[in-house]
């Protein structure tokens, strides 16, 4: 596994390093590039004031970022942290110490607050919400099924941030799929039946009145707010271009997703199944464990994922925002 070092330099140079032998770093100029694990190229970023640690997790996306405090970044962090956020998709910060005002301003670094329609926010900060269950809850897990935030809006969010304020002593992961990664593996017969094809998008299936999460969802510590507009439809390509790095990626999954445009139910009902079959495969995944004062951000337009249980008895608070469009992007 390799760490890489973001450092201040007038040759924007990228160092890298293993685990095992960080004295025999190399440099690396500009027009080079460097070979890291899981098949990835570093990237260089200029005039950073504090070095990055960055270890990749050897899985098929994410990293853990050190070296940061995350309520003291000017310009120059920013860009080397979207850097690496374009790179690995999921980063993880551990050892964190932020307010809620400071869990904003990070937010507002990487693009506007994104609408959350269906979330109470905390007192005080309208675009935090709380992501909590009691330890003697009995509801069904929130966000167990596998999806991308909000693809049923007319511009989803570009990502989502939460901070781990209560966190058990196990389980409780989150588990992400790389949908760059997954398209790119994906057998040709099943690419031709998606090219060019648009998805249909609506939440009625969680936040409508007879959602999951609706007026029949009782007990629950989280505060979700159903609606009728949770019916509403959007349509977005299957596969479309990242629009920062340009690479193509998958987008959503069945869910969220509850047809395709032009097809017979039966026919996008396999098609839909088929594809998240393949979407979720293991290989495509990173499983992330949370410690408490850890802030992860996700690239909401390549990633898919999802909670996982285990820690019945253990009260578990997360807080969330979500960043949105960028249409200066």
């Amino acid at each position: 596994m390799s760490v890489v070092y973001y450092i201040p330099t007038d040759t924007c140079e990228l160092l890298v390093a293993t685990m095992s032998d960080r004295g025999k770093a190399k440099a690396v100029h500009r027009s080079e590039k460097v070979s890291l694990s899981a098949g990835r190229t570093g990237t260089e970023v200029c005039n950073t004031r504090t070095m990055l640690e960055i270890t990749p997790s050897g899985q098929a996306c994410g990293a853990t970022v050190r070296n940061v405090d995350l309520r003291r970044l000017d310009d120059e962090l920013v860009a080397a942290i979207r850097h690496a956020w374009l790179d690995h998709k999921v980063l993880a910060f551990p050892d964190q110490d932020l307010s809620d005002d400071d869990l904003e301003a990070f937010t507002l670094r990487f693009g506007p607050f994104g609408d959350d329609p269906f979330f109470a926010s905390i007192d005080g900060h309208p675009n935090i919400a709380a992501i909590c269950r009691r330890a003697d809850e009995t509801s069904t897990l929130f966000a167990e099924n596998w999806h991308a935030d909000w693809s049923f809006q007319e511009f989803p969010p570009d990502g989502t941030c939460l901070y781990g304020k209560v966190i058990p002593p196990s389980g409780g992961d989150t588990l992400y799929a790389d949908q760059q990664a997954a398209l790119a593996a994906m057998p040709h017969e099943l690419r031709v039946r998606i090219e060019g094809r648009s998805a249909i998008h609506s939440a009625g299936n969680s936040y409508a009145p007879d959602g999951l999460y609706g007026d029949g969802d009782e007990g629950r510590s989280m505060q979700i707010r159903p609606s009728e507009s949770a019916y509403e439809t959007r349509l977005h390509p299957v596969i479309r271009p990242h629009r920062e790095t340009g690479a193509d990626t998958l987008y959503s999954t069945i869910g969220y997703i509850i047809g395709i445009d032009g097809m017979d139910a039966d026919e996008e009902r396999d098609l839909l199944v088929e594809l998240y079959h393949w979407q979720t495969r293991e290989e495509f995944q990173y499983r992330h464990r949370w410690e408490e004062g850890m802030l992860t951000m996700w690239d909401n337009r390549c990633v898919l994922h999802r909670a996982t249980g285990g820690y019945d008895g253990h009260d578990r608070i997360l807080h969330r925002t979500t960043i949105g469009y960028n249409h200066d992007v």
